[in-house]
């Protein structure tokens, strides 16, 4: 089963914009969530920390959905995968992944929305098995939270990611429905 998420051009573009933790450079926000994953034979759930180190630019953001107009899922795929890290995803047992894209945008009454994108880590059965869900190369990420830091949030761990003929750009969720990020906290 697939779900799908239409979101406006001049959203899309802020969403699309955007190797392992290292010491870095001091991070701009960083949130802990507690994960709960309903797909699959049966529930799991944990903590995740997300830290964004920057911000994806404006150039960056228009680059990302030219190429999504231009060459759809699989050209975006091959730029994000050269952008630059923004910052990381990690469980408690995992060595984290990068992201490569950030942005975020003001909600009324004070809130952030938070919106992370990285090409998801294929692993070497998944992609010589030639499993469908190859054909979902993306990690998206969308948070928000509220004037104190406190909120809620989805991933979707198997996306795609498509233009439109509406100008839209639509995600494409392979699992049943996205991870619920609950008790999301701003550290």
């Amino acid at each position: 089963m697939k779900m799908t998420s239409k979101i406006v051009t001049a959203l899309a573009g802020a969403l699309l914009l955007g190797s392992v933790p290292a010491p870095a450079a001091e991070s701009v926000e960083r949130f802990t969530a507690f994960a709960v994953n309903l797909n699959g034979a049966r529930t799991r759930s944990g903590t995740v920390d997300i830290s964004v180190e920057r911000w994806s630019t404006s150039e960056e953001q228009r680059a990302l959905v030219g190429d999504l107009k231009e060459g759809g899922n699989d050209l975006l795929l091959r730029r994000l995968r050269k952008a630059d890290r923004v910052g990381y995803i990690r469980s408690a047992t995992s060595i984290g992944y990068p992201l490569r894209f950030a942005s975020e945008q003001d909600l009324p009454g004070g809130g952030k929305r938070i919106l992370l994108a990285t090409d998801r880590p294929i692993g070497f059965f998944e992609a010589t098995s030639g499993a469908r869900r190859s054909d979902y190369p993306f990690l998206l990420i969308d948070i928000h939270v509220d004037a104190n830091g406190k909120g809620e949030g989805k991933l979707l761990n198997f996306a795609r990611v498509n233009w439109a003929d509406e100008g839209t750009i639509e995600f494409e969720n392979w699992d049943r429905e996205p991870v619920r990020l609950t008790d999301v906290r701003r550290q």
